[in-house]
């Protein structure tokens, strides 16, 4: 059976200190970003998510988010579910299964780069952001229509570094990078799609607040498809 994920915010594992702003988020992630190897997998997907919460982080600063707090909140939230998977993981704890994937390959020699970072993004985005996005409305007491102007700006974050990703870590295109079946691979996943998912995921699962079991039953069904696709993302190349 796939494990129960909680709707609201996450409690920290007994191995980090809980997050309260965007800057401990920041904070947290250069700490496993200096413990980490750079050819481990979730080192790879954690310079990718730094790099996006930093930005994020730069654009609340400098006003692009038409609410600070809600921004700050939803931020904070999402992150929390990563840090709380990577502390779950080393604790000797199952993470969500949406995570699962990136953890049992990451020092797979045959899996590339962009593959790490595409699935850790599609674990973060398809699982933890429409979770957050609940989360966030019930600290701030808001529906998910009043967190739309926010998460489409961090969307747009999103959708701007993915084509610097795909180029850093996946240069091109040539003829013998057409040719890889990695290309064809990378090619059917969709960060835009992605994110329209989570929206209509964390809209229904907010619907179904007042019929837990239910929404229970669509978290664990969505934890264990979005696992799914990071377990196809994830196929070793020789």
């Amino acid at each position: 059976m796939a494990q129960t994920q909680q709707l609201g915010p996450p409690p920290p594992g007994p191995g980090l200190p809980p997050v309260s702003s965007v800057t401990d988020v920041i904070e947290q992630m250069h700490a496993f970003r200096a413990s980490w190897p750079v050819t481990d997998g979730l080192a790879v997907f954690n310079r990718v998510y730094l790099a996006v919460t930093e930005e994020i982080g730069r654009r609340i600063d400098g006003g692009d988010f038409p609410d600070r707090r809600a921004a700050v909140t939803l931020d904070v939230l999402f992150a929390e579910r990563y840090l709380d998977a990577v502390d779950a993981a080393a604790d000797g704890r199952r993470p969500p299964a949406c995570w699962r994937p990136l953890f049992q390959y990451r020092r797979h020699p045959a899996v590339r780069p962009l593959q790490f970072a595409l699935a850790g993004i599609n674990a973060h985005i398809g699982h933890d952001l429409p979770l957050a996005v609940v989360d966030t409305c019930r600290a701030l007491g808001c529906e998910p229509a009043g967190l739309e102007a926010e998460f489409d700006r961090v969307g747009e974050v999103l959708v701007l570094l993915e084509e610097r990703i795909r180029e850093d870590l996946m240069p091109g295109p040539d003829l013998l990078e057409i040719a890889d079946p990695l290309t064809h691979l990378v090619g059917a996943w969709s960060l835009e799609r992605a994110r329209d998912g989570a929206w209509s995921a964390a809209r229904l699962l907010w619907g179904l607040r007042d019929l837990p079991e239910l929404a229970e039953e669509f978290t664990q069904r969505l934890d264990a498809g979005v696992g799914l696709v990071g377990r196809c993302l994830l196929t070793p190349w020789r």
